[in-house]
């Protein structure tokens, strides 16, 4: 065991020692440790609950023979962070989660890891530890909130709620209204209801074959969740015993799979940064360009919200991940073959699982379009690619050219959409908040909500070095690369130039002579940072493009 290392023989007498100080008896110390990585803490609704998964957890290692040790992963609530100088903090922490969890990892010597996490960027960040550490290892997520319920009978959720606030910025919604959202839009402790970046994540925890199936889809609050947390800690004892390790399961085939079941589900596009910055950990490259490829195959057969009126809850009553790979199985769309943490290929796993809601996970014979829910756009405004979350965007804004109205940071854009400076038509521009120039990549759910709140979201776009919420809709496009502080060419759009944006064309064109831009870039002089100290000033310094998955460089 691995764990031997700080266990066994004369000379391991003083860390047995501290073993002991812990209560743990010989009896205990002669099983396999497991490190239980738990994100519980006070702040995060998706996390409030993780203490309870924990015990459930150590009680399946416990009866499978196993000794639990726990510890903690930090994690950010995007909501709660949203808006201020908290949501440059969002994307970092994924790294401070991988970094710390190979600390404490390595430094006592577990013989595996039963990883806990929910939300936004815990979740990749326990994965890309994981493929690192390559020590038998599963996932046991807390689970998706249930929906809110208004009082006429509606169902809603968080990405409601921020469109509520543009509404009454709009005039259409009263203070009143606003506090209804408020009261009801989250009812529950979970990851938030729809197909937001918490629940694509942990979705793909199971189609990339690290959890357990249900790991993405039971609710929170569901008695099934701690029988799933049970069963993922008596799995764990099976994989050490088989030496199942996560690049065994993470291969190359994996990745392409959890791809297919991204566009299938219509994640959010922050899966474009997640998912290439895990399988770098993995000694895998999935290139940008790949996701269209994978998109031209595979239909979008989900519309959760915020692109539909359907939730966690219900795709969990339709069959959940598992379904809707059921029905990606029958065209043929997935590698059956590879080795998952059920000690078992897809193809075994997949021997009983059913679409029982046609009207929530497609047929593949009448999906909601026959393209993924994600598109990469390129062209001389974003060389190097940008994402959109195409099946949230309305039909007459697929095809689309306005004019630029340019804001170097998000404040400066709210401040023009809520004072109604933006018009129909126009693309609104939001640069300086790339990785490396916010520093940290902030969400932009305030403004994109509040675009479509105010009633323009058949008819404004929004384009960004930043990235989205999954609960963003509409025709907003992010991850610009290169970004505006590595002097991309979003730098030198100036207010008033033509964008045309061609979603089904994958395209994306600054309408300005090559020659103009020539001479714009000649006088273009790079804004100093923002932050200066500390850690964001340390990312800013060594963090890659978007296109790369925002990966931190040596």
């Amino acid at each position: 065991m691995r764990s031997d290392q700080i266990k066994q023989g004369v000379e391991r007498a003083p860390n047995r020692s501290l073993l002991y100080a812990l209560g743990l008896t010989e009896e205990e110390l002669a099983r396999p440790l497991v490190g239980v990585v738990c994100s519980y803490n006070e702040i995060v609704p998706g996390h409030m609950n993780l203490d309870k998964i924990a015990q459930a957890v150590k009680a399946g290692i416990r009866a499978a023979g196993g000794t639990p040790v726990e510890f903690p992963a930090i994690a950010v609530c995007d909501g709660i962070a949203m808006g201020h100088v908290g949501m440059k903090y969002s994307l970092v922490t994924r790294e401070l989660i991988a970094d710390s969890t190979e600390a404490m990892a390595l430094a006592h010597q577990f013989d595996g890891l039963v990883l806990i996490p929910n939300c936004d960027k815990n979740v990749p960040g326990l994965l890309m530890a994981a493929a690192r550490l390559n020590i038998p290892a599963i996932f046991c997520s807390g689970g998706p909130m249930l929906a809110g319920r208004l009082r006429d009978g509606r169902r809603t959720c968080l990405s409601n709620m921020f469109e509520a606030v543009g509404a009454y910025h709009a005039g259409t919604l009263d203070e009143a209204g606003v506090r209804e959202y408020e009261e009801n839009a989250c009812p529950t402790c979970g990851s938030c209801s729809g197909m937001y970046t918490a629940n694509s994540m942990n979705c793909l925890t199971e189609a990339i074959g690290m959890a357990l199936p249900g790991n993405g889809t039971i609710p929170g609050v569901y008695s099934a969740r701690l029988r799933l947390a049970k069963h993922t800690g008596m799995q764990i004892m099976e994989l050490i015993r088989r030496d199942i390790r996560p690049r065994d399961i993470m291969t190359p085939a994996a990745f392409h799979n959890a791809e297919t079941v991204d566009m299938a589900l219509g994640c959010s596009t922050n899966t474009m940064l997640h998912l290439p910055a895990i399988a770098h950990e993995a000694g895998v490259h999935i290139p940008l360009e790949e996701a269209n490829a994978i998109s031209e195959r595979t239909p979008n057969l989900c519309h959760l919200a915020p692109a539909g009126d359907t939730f966690m809850e219900d795709l969990d009553a339709a069959g959940g991940v598992y379904g809707v790979m059921k029905e990606l199985a029958r065209g043929s769309l997935l590698d059956l073959t590879v080795m998952t943490c059920t000690g078992r290929t897809f193809e075994e796993n997949l021997q009983n699982a059913e679409n029982r809601d046609p009207s929530v996970i497609r047929p593949l014979e009448s999906p909601y379009s026959p393209n993924g829910g994600i598109a990469v756009l390129r062209g001389n405004l974003a060389p190097d690619g940008c994402v959109v979350k195409r099946s949230a965007v309305a039909p007459e804004m697929m095809v689309h050219q306005g004019p630029a109205r340019v804001f170097d940071s998000e404040e400066e854009a709210i401040a023009a959409i809520y004072g109604k400076q933006i018009r129909p038509g126009d693309v609104v521009v939001i640069r300086y908040e790339g990785p490396r120039g916010g520093p940290g990549m902030r969400e932009m759910l305030n403004p994109t909500s509040a675009i479509c709140g105010m009633g323009m979201g058949e008819s404004v776009a929004l384009l960004t070095d930043g990235r989205f919420s999954g609960a963003t809709r509409g025709a907003s496009i992010g991850h610009v690369s290169p970004e505006a502080a590595a002097g991309g060419p979003i730098a030198l759009v100036q207010e008033g130039d033509i964008i045309a944006i061609d979603i089904p064309g994958c395209s994306i064109t600054l309408q300005v002579s090559q020659e103009e831009l020539e001479r714009r870039r000649a006088a273009w002089v790079c804004p100093e940072p923002r932050i200066r100290t500390g850690y964001l000033a340390r990312y800013a310094r060594q963090v890659s493009s978007a296109d790369r998955g925002a990966i931190l460089q040596a």
